[in-house]
């Protein structure tokens, strides 16, 4: 099996995919700065404190290491925030993915797996959303995403530096039994934003109940963090195995709207969401669902949360279980 480095793995989908990768027999080693991530999702993996901007760090820790692989998470992902400071963005997510590609090629680690988003198609002409749809991002946290696609096509056409690109939608749940969940700071995402509505009577607002959608709320593909990890290893996999580059949606292909989720959160909670209608959030698409099934027909990879109720209880378990409330 293969030996795998995770950026950004003390984070959300990073500390799930590094579960998954053990649980399928790689070796893994973490690297992430805690800016964003917790040391606690780190615990019985090896792990190294370094920024992507430590580029010669980094060229140590990986020629030391001697990887075959690795898995890019380390990003800055909070729309807003991409907005009230771009450079922040551009520095952490784009220069820092410079310097990573930039140490891999002096250690002669050539296949990388891009933790990339669906922020890349801005307002799609056509939904479900596919490969194929042009790059179109509206906001610098998508646009420093492309940026890194765009690097890694050049890389893959004139240095043999072969990766997968994965743009997934809104992730959500919790893999049960990993002690592993969702726990941003502060928290921007849907369903966490709604536990914490129950428990603490704060109303969340719902930006936006004018959309040109069933009831009136942004409709999104809820994609959950299990098959997204599931997904990572099935890339780095296929890599591994002597496959090509490649750029792919991950989803469910089903969406569902921000009330609909509002629902199934009450139904599994069994209490009411306290909220209040907003105005809506400049660049908010009515509707982004994926197409996934270049994934699926390339790699074999299908999602097992296709339930959104069967996510949030995952998610809610976790909520529950964790002893840091956010």
């Amino acid at each position: 099996m293969a030996k795998i480095l995770v950026t950004g793995g003390a984070g959300y989908i990073g500390s799930h995919t590094a579960h998954f990768l053990k649980r399928s027999g790689h070796q893994v080693a973490i690297i992430d700065d805690l800016s964003r991530g917790h040391v606690e999702n780190v615990q019985q993996t090896e792990f190294h404190k370094l920024n992507l901007l430590e580029t010669d760090a980094l060229t140590g820790m990986l020629k030391g290491g001697r990887f075959d692989a690795v898995i890019h998470f380390a990003a800055y992902i909070a729309v807003g925030e991409s907005t009230k400071d771009p450079i922040l963005y551009f520095s952490n997510n784009t220069a820092g993915s410079v310097s990573l590609f930039t140490a891999m090629q002096r250690a002669g680690v050539s296949r990388l797996v891009f933790s990339s988003t669906a922020a890349v198609y801005g307002n799609p002409q056509s939904v479900p959303i596919g490969e194929d749809e042009r790059y179109a991002a509206v906001s610098p946290y998508g646009d420093s995403k492309v940026m890194v696609e765009k690097i890694l096509t050049w890389l893959d056409e004139f240095r043999g530096f072969r990766s997968i690109a994965l743009r997934y939608f809104n992730a959500c749940g919790a893999e049960p039994g990993s002690g592993l969940g969702e726990r941003h700071d502060p928290e921007t995402h849907l369903i966490p934003l709604l536990f914490r509505a129950i428990v603490s009577g704060k109303p969340v607002t719902i930006f936006g109940n004018d959309y040109p959608t069933t009831d009136g709320t942004c409709i999104r593909d809820y994609i959950h963090v299990s098959d997204l990890a599931a997904a990572h290893v099935k890339a780095v996999e296929w890599l591994m195995n002597g496959g090509g580059s490649g750029r792919f949606n991950v989803g469910t292909g089903r969406g569902q709207s921000v009330m609909e989720v509002v629902r199934a959160v009450e139904e599994v909670t069994g209490k009411q969401v306290p909220y209040v209608i907003g105005p809506r959030r400049e660049g908010d698409p009515a509707e982004l669902v994926a197409n996934s099934d270049r994934l699926q027909q390339t790699l074999g990879w299908k999602p097992e949360y296709t339930d959104i109720r069967r996510t949030v209880q995952t998610a809610w378990d976790y909520y529950c279980e964790s002893p840091v409330k956010v």
